[in-house]
């Protein structure tokens, strides 16, 4: 078995792990009686172009998938040379990401949305990952999208995960907009204890 084989099974066994957790929440929230596709409102609060952008993506995001699987010529030409223990770097931090993400999910329970939406009666969560930090689920993401881009050693990733953090940049203050506007000062004293994706100092 080659190194390139053995990175290819640890990139799979992470994007697996992502894709088990996801769906084993989306379940949860169906379960509660919560929806998961967007609502008229959801697609204005984040933004016509934006929710556009992010549907496509997520096509875009299969087709890579493909092609990388199959090992397409045009996928291999766009890898990179990096060092083996830097490559092994993003597959610890990925695992450290999918926890992180885990833990998320878990706290949010049905309050959790894919999209820009808040749930009938909807609770401010700060508690567990939210204390110190308001988009933890952003913060996994970064973690998770470079871990990938390191673990695949591809620029197509590599690409691919700076579009997910600049999409994330630019989602966040949409967000916290939607959360000031239910919550009001509450959620503006929140603002003032937390960071944004890192922890406040």
């Amino acid at each position: 078995m080659t190194q390139e084989t053995v990175f290819r099974i640890t990139f799979w066994i992470l994007f697996g792990g992502i894709l088990v957790m996801r769906v084993y929440f989306s379940l949860r929230v169906r379960q509660a009686g919560e929806r998961l596709m967007p609502d008229r409102q959801a697609i204005e609060q984040e933004g016509k172009l934006m929710f556009a952008l992010r549907f496509v993506l997520f096509f875009v995001l299969i087709a890579i998938l493909v092609l990388y699987a199959i090992r397409s010529p045009w996928t291999e030409a766009l890898s990179i040379p990096l060092p083996g223990w830097l490559r092994w770097y993003g597959f610890i931090q990925g695992l450290a990401s999918l926890a992180l993400w885990t833990w998320v999910q878990a706290v949010l329970g049905k309050e959790w949305s894919p999209q820009l939406q808040l749930r009938q009666e909807h609770q401010l969560i700060t508690r567990g990952p939210y204390a110190r930090v308001r988009h933890p689920l952003y913060t996994a993401m970064f973690g998770f999208g470079a871990s990938l881009a390191l673990v695949s050693a591809n620029w197509i990733f590599i690409a691919f995960a700076a579009l997910v953090i600049a999409g994330s940049i630019a989602r966040a203050p949409r967000e916290e907009q939607m959360m000031l506007n239910e919550f009001g000062e509450e959620y503006r004293a929140y603002m003032r204890q937390t960071g944004r994706f890192l922890p406040k100092f």
